[in-house]
């Protein structure tokens, strides 16, 4: 073995180790989107790594503030989001059923928000770049899939991306607690009348 294999075999371990890293802090991340929206932000941390499976000093380690954690949630959230648009368009059957199934994820999200608003609409100004961050890594994503849905004639042109997210939203947020209000269902119906033929 001479010494370019063995460096070779050093940039290997360590390729190993980032992406055993970023999967360890993925876990972390999902875990304490769950805690959030079962229990909100202000869950105890032990709870989020019971959720996880590991000790409260593995989420110091990476989140040594309850701040950090809540932010690298929702950033984590909203790249999922973002990269599975493009995925979808690639792999539905159709490019409508890419925007349902994408919308789908959307709510998902919005749902995990909700437990994150009131640190979201507080005061810290730690928080402030996240709702441009959202809006500049999602509305795109919408956009293309609505345009794709749009040039396949499966629905109707010149639908605003920006205003169907808003809209899924304030369906989102009106459940205000009833157990027979289906926000997931209304948004299906929203969808659905989106179709050029509704």
């Amino acid at each position: 073995m001479n010494d370019s294999d063995l460096g070779q075999g050093n940039r290997g371990a360590a390729r190993t180790k980032r992406a055993d890293a970023r999967r360890n802090e993925e876990t972390l991340l999902e875990a304490a989107a769950a805690v959030f929206v079962e229990s909100g932000v202000e869950a105890p941390i032990r709870q989020i790594a019971a959720e996880a499976g590991v000790g409260t000093a593995t989420i110091y380690r990476h989140f040594p503030t309850r701040a950090d954690l809540i932010i690298a949630v929702y950033r984590h959230q909203v790249e999922t989001l973002a990269e599975a648009g493009p995925e979808l368009l690639e792999t539905a059957a159709t490019a409508h059923a890419a925007l349902a199934r994408w919308i789908d994820l959307f709510v998902d999200f919005v749902v995990t928000k909700q437990g994150l608003a009131v640190v979201l609409q507080s005061a810290d100004p730690c928080y402030d770049p996240l709702h441009s961050y959202f809006l500049e890594r999602l509305e795109p994503v919408c956009a293309q899939l609505l345009d794709a849905a749009a040039e396949s004639g499966e629905i109707r042109a010149g639908q605003d991306a920006y205003a169907l997210m808003r809209g899924v939203g304030s369906l989102c947020a009106g459940a205000g607690g009833s157990p027979r209000y289906d926000a997931r269902q209304l948004v299906g119906l929203l969808i659905a009348g989106l179709r050029s033929g509704a």
